[in-house]
């Protein structure tokens, strides 16, 4: 794994690159973090994606709010404390407007390209819990780039706001995965079928599951929030998803 800045606009992401070992052109994985950004556990899973044969591209979605680490990570597994690091994150979140993460895609996606060892063409976008609503919010930005998106435990994919990320999905071109928790206030059940109504409409190929007894940031290892089962779903859902897409 190599650290790295992404330049932006608005100044420097930093970030985790993966690629297998040996020489080639892999296909490349573009992966939004959770809320509680780049750590141990986003590197545990960048590289178990690029031990499938794909290059791995993590950036710090929040950089405009400080470089990694963003939180103390004994702090996650407090519920507690969890509770109250969301306080803290919060205004970098909100701080992460549509547009300024459209922009800064367009960033990472020009330096993914340029990478030794990243095959040429469109990539996939993972994303888990804010990571999810944002790697939507890119996906519909450039179809053209990003070809299929992996959303795990996604919270406010829809609000009522005029620029919800379930109102874009018409310019989506890929096949779209949502693994959604259960009792996920941020994406309920109604939630979930406004969703499922707008690909239906835009004839979007997708598959839409509940994850029964996952919570909120299931496969999160670091986490209050773990779920054994959930992650290993995850798993299964996110590589032949890779496969079909490759």
């Amino acid at each position: 794994m190599t650290a790295l800045d992404i330049p932006t606009a608005d100044g420097a992401a930093d970030a985790y690159l993966v690629r297998p070992e040996g020489d080639g052109q892999y296909p490349g994985v573009l992966l939004f973090m959770d809320a509680f950004g780049l750590r141990p556990r986003i590197a545990e899973m960048a590289a178990r994606i690029a031990e499938r044969g794909y290059a791995v591209l993590a950036p710090n979605i929040l950089y405009r709010g400080g470089r990694s680490p963003l939180v103390d990570p004994a702090d996650l597994e407090d519920p507690e404390k969890r509770g109250a690091t969301f306080g803290r994150l919060m205004p970098m979140m909100q701080q992460l407007t549509s547009e300024r993460l459209r922009a800064d895609t367009a960033s990472y996606l020009d330096f993914f390209a340029a990478q030794d060892g990243v095959a040429a063409g469109p990539v996939v976008i993972v994303g888990y819990c804010m990571g999810g609503r944002n790697a939507l919010i890119a996906m519909e930005a450039f179809p053209d780039r990003i070809k299929a998106l992996g959303s795990f435990h996604a919270g406010r994919v829809v609000t009522e706001d005029a620029d919800s990320p379930h109102l874009g999905v018409a310019s989506i071109t890929g096949e779209v995965y949502f693994g959604h928790a259960d009792n996920d206030g941020s994406m309920t059940p109604d939630q979930i079928k406004a969703l499922e109504s707008a690909l239906d409409e835009a004839g979007v190929t997708y598959t839409s599951e509940l994850y029964a007894g996952s919570p909120h940031g299931y496969t999160m290892t670091d986490t209050a929030m773990y779920h054994q089962p959930g992650e290993e779903r995850h798993w299964a859902a996110l590589f032949a998803l890779l496969e079909r897409t490759r």
